[in-house]
C-alpha cells in the first residue's frame, strides 16, 4: 500500500458494502456495518506494520558457531538457509526433559505443515528443537508432518541466544527470521511479545496470532475463552 496514495475512508467503504444476509434486523446491519469499518481498519494498521517491520535497519550480525542435526543429517547455520535469502526459525517447546511436546505449539506447527511446501518457494523455514532428531522425527511422523524440515539444536546454543531457552532452563517458543545479504547473515526481526506485555486477562500473544486456531475461534460467539488449550490427543 502506497502511503502516497489517498484511502476511502472505511466507514465509507463499510457503509457501501452489498453483502446482506436474510432475515437480519437493522439493528444487526447497523452493528455489523460499524464492525466491518473496523475490520477494514485493522486491514490497514496490519499493512502499516508490515511495512514498518520491513524498513527495519540492518540487525545483529550472526556470529554463533551453532550446529544442527536435521533428517538429513548435521549442518551450520548458513546451512539452514539452502538457497534461499530469507531464514525462519521456529523453536519448538520440545526439549529433552519433556514428556510430550508442547500442545500450543503442535496446534500452530500443524497448519504450517501444510503451507511449508509455499512458504519454501520464497523462504527457508525450518523447526529446531532441543530433542535428539530420531524423536522429532518419531513425532512428526505421529503428527502425520510432511513438509516441516526439523532440526535438532545440538548445543542449546542457538535456542539461549535466540530465547527459545531462558536462563532459568524454561523453554519458550520463539519465532526468528534472519537474512542473508553477500554472504553476511543478519537478524531480521523476532516476536518480542512477553507475559509482561499482555494485557489484563490474556494469554501472552503476539499480532498478528500466528495460530490459525485462535484466529477462528476469535470470529465465534463464544471468543477463543480463558480456560481452554488445544490437546495432543482427543481421544480418537
Amino acid at each position: 500500500m502506497d502511503a502516497r496514495t489517498p484511502l476511502t475512508p472505511t466507514t465509507e467503504l463499510a457503509a457501501a458494502s452489498p453483502v446482506r444476509f436474510p432475515n437480519e434486523s437493522p439493528r444487526y446491519r447497523a452493528a455489523r456495518t460499524a464492525l466491518l469499518a473496523e475490520e477494514l481498519e485493522l486491514r490497514r494498521h496490519l499493512e502499516r506494520v508490515a511495512e514498518q517491520r520491513r524498513a527495519l535497519p540492518p540487525g545483529g550480525e550472526v556470529i554463533g558457531d551453532y550446529r544442527f542435526e536435521g533428517e538429513e543429517g548435521p549442518v551450520d547455520f548458513a546451512g539452514l538457509f539452502r538457497d534461499k535469502q530469507t531464514l525462519g526459525v521456529y523453536s519448538f517447546m520440545f526439549g529433552p526433559q519433556r514428556a510430550r511436546p508442547c500442545p500450543m505449539c503442535t496446534a500452530l506447527l500443524g497448519p504450517l505443515d501444510g503451507n511449508a511446501a509455499d512458504l519454501d518457494q520464497r523462504m527457508s523455514l525450518v523447526v529446531v528443537a532441543r530433542s535428539p532428531i530420531e524423536r522429532l522425527v518419531a513425532f512428526k511422523q505421529e503428527r502425520g508432518w510432511r513438509n516441516l524440515r526439523l532440526y535438532t539444536d545440538l548445543t542449546g546454543d542457538y535456542s539461549r541466544d535466540y530465547f527459545g531457552l531462558l536462563p532459568s532452563g524454561d523453554e519458550i517458543p520463539a519465532y526468528n527470521v534472519f537474512s542473508r545479504q553477500d554472504g553476511t547473515i543478519r537478524h531480521f526481526w523476532s516476536g518480542e511479545m512477553t507475559g509482561d506485555s499482555a494485557d489484563p486477562g490474556q494469554d501472552p500473544r503476539g499480532a498478528p496470532d500466528l495460530v490459525p486456531l485462535w484466529n477462528f475461534l476469535d470470529m465465534t460467539p463464544e471468543g477463543r475463552g480463558g480456560d481452554w488449550y488445544p490437546s495432543l490427543d482427543y481421544g480418537k
